[in-house]
């Protein structure tokens, strides 16, 4: 059989001239979809180790919006239609809802625990269930008072680092304490005071290593079980991050625990909830542990990340700065920070959030589905356990729903009933008007998205507000490179934050900029 191979931009893709990677069919003779042929043993892994959207782009052009590629022994379907989402992950859900329990991440850093990787089974329906009730709407209405506090804590101390502007700052760490500091308080019931608070710095480190570890389609040792039973670096990291999870918050449940004991009076937040049900549902320490972990993991990187991306992507668009704050200053003037109730209001700074969404959103590939029975798709058979993975980075990048779609123009959401939150979005009949697929989709949506919007506009439409947002000539801002093999953030990269009025630091309560 004659082999070809491409190189694209320095990456070398290895392909047969017959496209099927199997005989597999139905009894209808439907065969499985067409897709890359890899290498022995490995399959397509080497061509996904880096960028791996990037490449799976690259293959849908080739192969279309539903194709197949081998990663070790496991078969994957990835998808990069609104449309072929919507059929097979919102209205065949029964099929297309459950995980797959990859190695590293479910079985080993998770423990068969987190509600973003189990199997759609009682186990996560219990997780699932407790979760949701410091999730839904009624829940992040009660705490949204948390979510407004640590946003204005946001922009002060951008604003006293940056000493009203007149040094350049890196906003990363201040937008990765205030996403940290809404997870605790919902889920432990206190806040950082600091960034150089030591739960910080660990906390942090936690979730990227998290990251690290467990990208869909980063990580050989789940697609070869020969190595899942030997030593590996892999292995050990995962056992390692497992039981620095357990050390970490699960530590943190037993002294709310012990507190609750003494008789103390606790806050209202997850361990609580979760210390007070433990007996009627049936829950261990590393049941409780993983619990707190996983919202605080998921929690803290996708609100830090998009806070993050916005901050390193508006500096470039002065005129989209000027539009949002000209927006900002008739609705809400000069007098006050904007708040949930003027999101309805500011259209415009509502499509900066989506359009930053939608160029960036820090999880391209999302946690992938799996099928758990055989079914065929117009006439392409989809075998019982192939994993199937969402192609964000094509559905966000497609010209003919994107013109321009490398461009960052909010005004692409103006006629596309923007004035919708993501989660509301996400219910529209017609997949092709939905905003972006950042939160995922189905019955496995992010669980997690109510709040995160509502923390995400807070501090965006705040930062906004306060600063004119500039580069700095000699340190031109990567937008191509970033950290993380899952959870996706810039470089490192320092901006100039510009008071945009005397009011700023009146408003923050800073009549004086420390010297």
């Amino acid at each position: 059989m004659n082999a070809v191979w491409f190189d694209y931009d320095g990456q070398i893709e290895y392909l047969n001239h017959i496209t099927s990677c199997s005989s597999l069919s139905d009894k209808d003779g439907n065969s499985i979809p067409a897709g890359p042929r890899g290498l022995p043993i490995v399959g397509s892994f080497p061509f996904l180790t880096q960028y791996p959207e990037l490449m799976l782009d690259r293959w849908a052009k080739r192969f279309g919006k539903l194709y197949l590629i081998w990663l070790g022994n496991q078969l994957f379907v990835i998808v990069s239609s609104p449309a072929i989402v919507k059929d097979l992950i919102v209205t065949n859900g029964a099929v297309f809802s459950s995980r797959k329990e990859m190695f590293i991440k479910s079985r080993t850093v998770f423990a068969g625990r987190g509600i973003t990787a189990t199997p759609y089974d009682d186990r996560w329906r219990k997780h699932r269930r407790i979760a949701t009730t410091w999730l839904n709407q009624r829940a992040v209405d009660s705490y949204t008072l948390i979510l407004d506090q640590e946003a204005t804590v946001l922009v002060k101390a951008m604003y006293q680092e940056s000493k009203a502007g007149a040094v350049p700052i890196n906003p990363q760490p201040h937008a990765g304490r205030a996403s940290l500091n809404n997870m605790l308080s919902i889920v432990f019931g206190f806040r950082a005071g600091s960034i150089y608070h030591p739960l910080v710095a660990q906390a942090l480190r936690l979730s990227r290593e998290f990251m690290s570890l467990t990208g869909p389609v980063s990580n050989l040792v789940d697609f070869l079980p020969r190595m899942q039973t030997i030593p590996t670096v892999m292995r050990t990291r995962g056992r390692r991050l497992h039981q620095d999870l357990v050390d970490t918050y699960g530590g943190l449940i037993k002294d709310i625990g012990h507190r609750m004991q003494m008789g103390e009076t606790v806050p209202d937040c997850l361990a609580k909830t979760i210390l007070n049900t433990q007996e009627e549902e049936q829950l261990d320490h590393v049941d409780m542990s993983i619990l707190a972990s996983a919202f605080m993991i998921g929690g803290v990187e996708t609100t830090a990340a998009i806070m993050q991306w916005f901050s390193a992507l508006i500096p470039a668009y002065p005129e989209i700065q000027k539009k949002a704050q000209a927006e900002l200053d008739r609705v809400v003037g000069r007098d006050r920070l904007p708040t949930v109730e003027d999101e309805k209001n500011l259209p415009y700074c509502h499509a900066i959030i989506k359009e930053v969404e939608r160029c960036h959103n820090p999880f391209w590939l999302g946690t992938p589905h799996v099928v758990t029975q055989d079914f065929t798709y117009k006439g392409q058979f989809i075998p019982k356990d192939t994993v199937v993975v969402l192609n964000t980075w094509t559905m966000h990048h497609d010209p003919s729903r994107h013109p321009d779609p490398n461009s960052f123009n909010p005004e692409r959401y103006r006629d596309l009933a923007d004035s919708l939150t993501s989660a509301d979005s996400a219910n529209l009949a017609d997949p092709y008007q939905r905003d972006h697929w950042m939160f995922g989709a189905g019955r496995r949506i992010c669980p997690g998205m109510i709040v995160a919007e509502r923390e995400i506009w807070l501090a965006i439409s705040r930062m906004l507000w306060a600063f004119t947002m500039e580069s700095l000539p000699d340190e031109p801002i990567d937008l191509k490179e970033y950290d993380g093999l899952s959870g996706r953030s810039p470089v490192p990269f320092r901006i100039n934050l510009i008071p945009r009025h005397a009011n700023v630091a009146k408003v923050l309560g800073l009549e004086e900029v420390p010297a």
